[in-house]
């Protein structure tokens, strides 16, 4: 199956996905946990509680998807394995997707009236991203992928919501959902990736923060292509790398400034070959 077969099919799902997480009206499905008392306890805003329940309601829609599409479906055994879903084409051996579940909530318009979300990290650009010819906290190497998928949810908090109470059965209808208004996406990983890390320190790439781009698929190297985003973040370095490697400050910080680092590296590459001296053989010294 093409990627593009691939994208259309898995998109086809987005209403069961819809139904499994949203009510009529909007609101999250889910209430809360219940205990074998069936005492409910309201879920909290926390994002990591929020995205592993929205990732067990996907669960049975992607398991559902897998069998009707002839794929073996591969759980990640880590919370910080990549991918979260490998599907491997039991058709075609050579066909492997990695499926990232990925969410966000949105924070409200910007001066220029585009809807901004909170931001995703969309993986490491260490480890298994620059190490592709095996296994490092990913289920296969990275180069086992033909393709890096996103499904991603954006929804929507709900404020003053009071965490303390706890509910009987009998209040299930009186009990609010903590976030509503659902969006799903599907997109390879690179066209809604940003120039800029995830959060902080971490060695994570970033996503978008403009709703529309992570709906669309055309975050900053969408057009580029994933050639070029492969070796940006590939080559991008943190100033604590760039000082362990013994420089002053990264090679660059942004794509702005990634086009200058290239450029300046290409213009040794329109010398004439004989102005060129080495003093280099071809082998490799110690």
């Amino acid at each position: 199956m093409g990627q593009g077969e691939f994208r259309a099919k898995l998109m086809r799902c987005f209403d069961d996905l819809t139904a499994r997480v949203s009510a009529e009206n909007g609101d999250w499905t889910v209430k809360g946990f219940i205990d074998i008392y069936q005492r409910i306890y309201t879920i909290s805003l926390d994002t990591k509680v929020l995205s592993k329940v929205l990732e067990l309601l996907i669960l049975p829609v992607l398991a559902q998807f897998a069998e009707t599409h002839n794929y073996e479906l591969v759980l990640a055994q880590a919370q910080n394995q990549y991918p979260d879903f490998s599907l491997i084409s039991r058709d075609d051996e050579a066909e492997c997707i990695a499926l990232d579940i990925k969410t966000t909530y949105r924070t409200g318009g910007d001066k220029n009236g585009h809807v901004r979300v909170n931001g995703m990290t969309l993986g490491t650009f260490g480890g298994y991203f620059r190490t592709r010819d095996r296994p490092l906290n990913s289920t296969f190497a990275y180069n086992r992928y033909t393709a890096h998928y996103v499904l991603g949810v954006v929804y929507s908090r709900v404020e003053d919501i009071d965490e303390r109470r706890v509910y009987r059965i009998a209040d299930l209808d009186d009990i609010p959902s903590v976030i509503r208004d659902f969006q799903f996406f599907l997109h390879e990983k690179y066209r809604i990736a940003s120039d800029r890390p995830g959060s902080g320190n971490t060695k994570n790439i970033g996503s978008t923060t403009f709703l529309e781009r992570l709906l669309n698929g055309t975050g900053v190297f969408a057009k580029l292509g994933e050639a070029i985003f492969d070796d940006y973040w590939m080559n991008y370095r943190t100033r604590s790398m760039a000082r362990q490697e013994g420089f002053d400050a990264p090679p660059y910080t942004n794509l702005k400034t990634y086009r200058a680092y290239k450029k300046r590296g290409a213009e040794i590459l329109d010398l004439p070959e004989d102005d060129i001296e080495t003093e280099a053989g071809d082998g490799v010294s110690d």
